[in-house]
């Protein structure tokens, strides 16, 4: 009995180790700005702040909630949080655009000013390092534009929520709210 319990609390360890080794290297990666030259390292540039990842597109019937993301990120960028974006042409060939076309896009239709990053593969075998360490944390891997990932203060992804939720819905903004809220992790 002692010997069955002690390896459960082995396996908890485990996990919990696994979870904080993916969480610290979640975020560890780089990408240039929309139509930029120069990568910029997730971790290093967004560290301890709450973020909302999204995969993003400019010919999608979602497309509208570029207005909620700016806002949110509007709203809460004072208090250390920010939207990240991702523009990718996975789903029925929505983003063909180049990466200047979709800033000028997004720039001009919907006032973005939350940092857009390259145009990237968000599903499958070509999914970019980020979405595939976002889709092995939740187990959830965008199903179509406007998928959007939550990240903790501390890297971890606290949930994600579908296409279909609005970036105004009240849970993603009591989830941001109560991340917002968490202490800050110690650098």
């Amino acid at each position: 009995m002692k010997l069955k319990s002690l390896k459960i609390i082995g396996l908890i360890a485990l996990l919990g180790a696994s979870a904080t080794v993916l969480a610290a290297g979640l975020l560890d990666v780089s990408y240039r700005p929309l139509a930029g030259k120069t990568a910029v390292n997730l971790k290093k540039a967004y560290a301890g702040q709450v973020l909302l990842i999204v995969n993003t597109a400019s010919k999608c019937g979602y497309t509208p909630q570029y207005e909620g993301l700016e806002a949110l990120h509007q709203r809460y960028a004072a208090q250390g949080f920010a939207v990240l974006g991702f523009p990718s042409n996975d789903f029925k060939g929505q983003e063909p655009g180049s990466e200047k076309e979709i800033q000028e896009f997004c720039t001009l239709t919907y006032g973005v000013k939350f940092p857009m990053f390259e145009k990237v593969a968000v599903t499958g075998d070509n999914a970019t390092p980020l979405y595939k360490s976002l889709a092995q944390a939740t187990g959830t891997a965008p199903g179509w534009n406007f998928h959007k990932y939550l990240i903790g203060r501390d890297g971890r992804v606290v949930a994600n929520f579908s296409s279909k939720v609005k970036p105004d819905d009240p849970v993603v903004v009591d989830a941001i709210e109560r991340e917002l809220k968490a202490q800050r992790p110690a650098r």
